[in-house]
């Protein structure tokens, strides 16, 4: 069973959906990364197009229209899957997922497989009379003239399998199947035929129903997704690698939760408290002597200017908190 035509009409379907983006609202929502859907055996289907990536473009249109999450654009995705040499069978693996969606700094991933694209098709044919037919202008008849009557009925299916995956934990916060079916009829008497859209025409509309059943879903498991990016923003702690003037490099960056306009607080440990039997160290007294405004912040690594506070030296502990400067250790 052969798509002709299918790949150029999915295509078209994704940039019709581009078209109608509305621009996402300002309030604080979950970012998440859609992958490229698994093609599994269907990725001959049609040729010269990524089943998968195409649908994953639809989906991604649809949930940015709704508004509903921040959705990472898709060359950004398809650019870190590029650097980590991921293959077509690693779209769907939980933990390469998590993998990547802490590189790029969501709160959860979508990934999923196409489990059926398939279509049927019935036909039939019978013979019209060759008799004399009083009032037919034809010598031999209907039969004569045209020979037979066809007629055909097409039906073509898709479901997708997805699943919405914790970056932080690997955990499946929910598991959706979207499912589509279309049929046509068609057929045609003699040389002549009548077909209402062809079997291209079929296996969009079936798509396009699957994609929108998946969005509702994944929509509708919103509030199951946690804020993971302020969780891990709220634990970011580094140490100042660089001081030169009031400019502070630490060693912490964007995958730790660190943006620009982050404040991070310089701690120095002032006290240290031991156990008697063991002498080992039970509890560390910090005094904050500093706050940092970041102004700029890479991958692994941010700097900014001191907005508060003097005295930072490299090695200093930095922590993302609500605690104002209490008091400054001076140089020794």
């Amino acid at each position: 069973m052969k798509f002709r035509k299918t790949g150029a009409l999915l295509i078209a379907a994704v940039f019709l959906l581009n078209l109608t983006s509305l621009p996402a609202s300002a309030e604080a929502k979950r970012r998440i990364a859609i992958m490229p859907f698994d093609s599994g055996h269907y990725a001959s289907a049609i040729a010269n197009v990524d089943l998968g990536q195409a649908i994953a473009s639809m989906l991604t249109t649809k949930i940015v229209n709704d508004g509903t999450f921040r959705v990472i654009d898709r060359q950004m995705l398809e650019s870190v899957m590029k650097e980590q040499n991921l293959s077509v069978s690693d779209r769907a693996d939980p933990a390469t997922a998590c993998k990547i969606g802490k590189i790029l700094s969501v709160d959860a991933i979508v990934v999923g497989s196409i489990t059926q694209f398939g279509q049927e098709s019935k036909s039939s044919s019978a013979s019209l009379p060759t008799g004399y037919i009083p009032g037919i202008p034809y010598v031999g008849g209907i039969g004569g003239m045209f020979g037979s009557v066809r007629s055909s009925k097409s039906k073509t299916r898709v479901s997708i399998d997805a699943k919405i995956i914790d970056i932080n934990t690997t955990e499946i916060l929910a598991a959706m199947q979207g499912s589509g079916e279309a049929k046509r009829s068609g057929g045609g008497i003699g040389g002549f035929s009548q077909d209402t859209n062809g079997e291209s025409a079929i296996a969009d509309e079936a798509t396009i129903q699957a994609v929108d059943s998946l969005n509702s879903q994944i929509i509708a498991a919103a509030a199951k997704i946690p804020d993971n990016q302020s969780l891990i923003a709220k634990n970011v702690e580094g140490k100042v690698a660089d001081v030169t003037g009031n400019t502070i490099t630490v060693n912490v960056g964007k995958k730790s939760g660190v943006q620009v306009g982050t404040k991070l607080n310089v701690e120095r440990s002032v006290k240290k408290i031991t156990d008697p039997d063991s002498g080992k160290v039970i509890k560390e007294v910090f005094n904050t002597i500093a706050t940092i405004t970041i102004k700029d912040a890479d991958d692994t690594s941010a700097t900014g200017d001191l907005s508060s506070g003097t005295g930072v030296r490299v090695g200093d502990t930095v922590k993302i908190s609500s605690t104002s400067v209490t008091g400054v250790v001076l140089n020794k």
